[in-house]
């Protein structure tokens, strides 16, 4: 697909030269000159025949004059190159002026510099030309200020049909005759006009691109290319709270075509705000019927939704996601591909049930947005709060992020149930009189406790991994029990303070 410039340029010097009541005859040869010599944008027509008119002059007009700075010794080479190196598009000579006919001269220096070099015939005035001009420069932007006013009405007819925003991005391709494609929260295509317009890895290079633009939380417009195609992107929502990213492959917009995408970034910022206040009314009641279901009774949320995710399932509860793109994601693959989800906030994080067979997805949720889920063995509703607690426990277990199972838990060891900051406080306060003894006299008594029940609380062995007498190390473990205040010949205390070495942070 070719990127396009959504933008009416203004008249060229092609059109100026194809209006017949002006007569102007072009004299170089178009195959001589530069590729789009004459179809350059032309913003004015101006006449001078001062020897060096480029002081007065802007970039990008052509010029007009009837030569008599050339009988004062002009070099005629010379002041066509300062022209070209002003950006003058075209030359315009008046014939029967002052003299007769075009100076070969001047014809070769302008097809040695690729100036256009065309005849303003004596019938036809300068200011005839001008005024030609100036008045396709009017008819353009009147047209192209009509073009908007069309445009949004049919994007306002668009915003209000059934599918509102889809229509309305689907429009907005449409009117500028490009790709446009709009984001989700989490930076996930959702809508696109024509939906086959761009290359799939050139969309998922732009999906990266767009949610790096989310991750700011920046208002933001961005210009940006990837490989042959030119995209701009626009972000929908204040900042902090952004809703999305409109995306539209032109290289640039005039300002009619700028205001036509921004009265769609109006809409859709409306549409999705309304559609977040019913998101956030929707979570609320879900709040309500998890607590409803963690009653192990799913009756009322049954009726409430009409349906639940197929038993058995599995609870997944993530403590820190961000609630709308989450909720986003899984919208869109209920919508894709069927899967029931239920969805709630708690104190305890965002809670999700799927059924087991759909358990997969929560791994793709935990890498999608780098968080961490715990996430329960497959249970049937009458145990839901079971479930909910196993994924409870699976959560606070040590990681960063990714889904973390409470099977995997369960075999792994009693104590990764213990690491949780609470029990670590405890831990480090219950060891803390050995910590301070060491830290004051220089021993080592926690060092050596923990290599003695390492070794099975066998003297011989812990004092040989040590490097100290078996009796020097009996007195160290003698001391130990003393400062803890328990009594360490015995095994529930030998076992407790092999639980608290584990769990308090080193």
């Amino acid at each position: 697909m070719e990127v396009a410039v959504a933008v009416t340029a203004q008249p060229t010097l092609r059109a100026l030269l194809r209006r017949r009541d002006l007569g102007l005859a072009l004299i170089s040869r178009e195959a001589a000159m530069p590729p789009g010599a004459l179809d350059r944008p032309l913003r004015w027509v101006h006449s001078s025949d001062l020897a060096d008119p480029t002081p007065f002059l802007s970039e990008d007009l052509a010029l007009l004059t009837t030569g008599t700075q050339f009988d004062e010794a002009v070099g005629i080479d010379t002041y066509v190159g300062r022209l070209a190196d002003r950006g003058v598009l075209g030359l315009g000579f008046g014939t029967e002026v002052h003299r007769s006919g075009i100076p070969e001269e001047l014809v070769v220096a302008c097809a040695d510099h690729g100036m256009p070099l065309f005849e303003v015939p004596y019938r036809t005035p300068f200011i005839a030309v001008a005024r030609a001009h100036s008045e396709a420069i009017a008819a353009q932007a009147y047209a192209r200020r009509s073009w908007a006013l069309d445009s949004q009405r049919a994007l306002a007819l668009a915003a209000l049909r059934p599918r509102g925003l889809d229509a309305t991005v689907a429009e907005l391709g449409r009117r500028l005759d490009v790709w446009a494609g709009m984001f989700d929260a989490a930076g996930a295509l959702f809508l696109s006009h024509p939906r086959d317009g761009v290359a799939r890895r050139v969309l998922e290079e732009l999906g990266e691109r767009v949610r790096e633009i989310l991750d700011r939380g920046l208002e933001a417009g961005q210009s940006l290319r990837i490989e042959e195609h030119s995209f701009m992107l626009f972000t929908v929502g204040r900042g902090g709270h952004l809703r999305g990213v409109i995306a539209v492959a032109v290289d640039t917009l005039d300002p009619e075509a700028r205001s036509v995408v921004t009265s769609v970034i109006a809409m859709a910022g409306l549409a999705m705000e309304q559609s977040e206040q019913l998101a956030r009314s929707r979570r609320r009641l879900h709040t309500q019927l998890l607590g409803s279901l963690l009653t192990d009774d799913p009756t009322l949320a049954r009726r409430v939704l009409g349906g639940l995710p197929p038993a058995p399932v599995v609870v997944a509860v993530a403590g820190d996601a961000q609630v709308g793109p989450v909720s986003d994601w899984w919208e869109r693959h209920r919508t894709e591909h069927g899967t029931a989800v239920f969805l709630a906030e708690s104190e305890d994080g965002l809670t999700m049930c799927v059924s087991a067979e759909d358990d997969p997805l929560l791994d793709e949720v935990a890498t999608r947005f780098g968080i961490r889920i715990g996430v329960s063995e497959p249970e049937n509703y009458d145990t839901f709060a079971r479930a909910h607690a196993q994924a409870l426990t699976a959560l606070r277990q040590q990681g960063t992020h990714g889904a973390a199972r409470y099977a995997d838990t369960v075999g792994s060891s009693i104590l990764s149930a213990l690491a949780t900051d609470e029990a670590r406080l405890v831990a480090e306060s219950r060891l803390s009189p050995v910590r301070e003894h060491d830290a004051r006299t220089g021993a080592d008594l926690e060092h050596s406790l923990r290599t003695w029940l390492e070794h099975d609380a066998r003297a011989e062995s812990a004092a040989a991994a040590l490097g100290v007498h078996r009796h020097t190390l009996r007195s160290r473990i003698a001391q130990a029990g003393a400062l803890l205040d328990v009594d360490l010949s015995t095994f529930p205390a030998r076992a407790e303070l092999w639980t608290i070495l584990q769990t308090a942070r080193d």
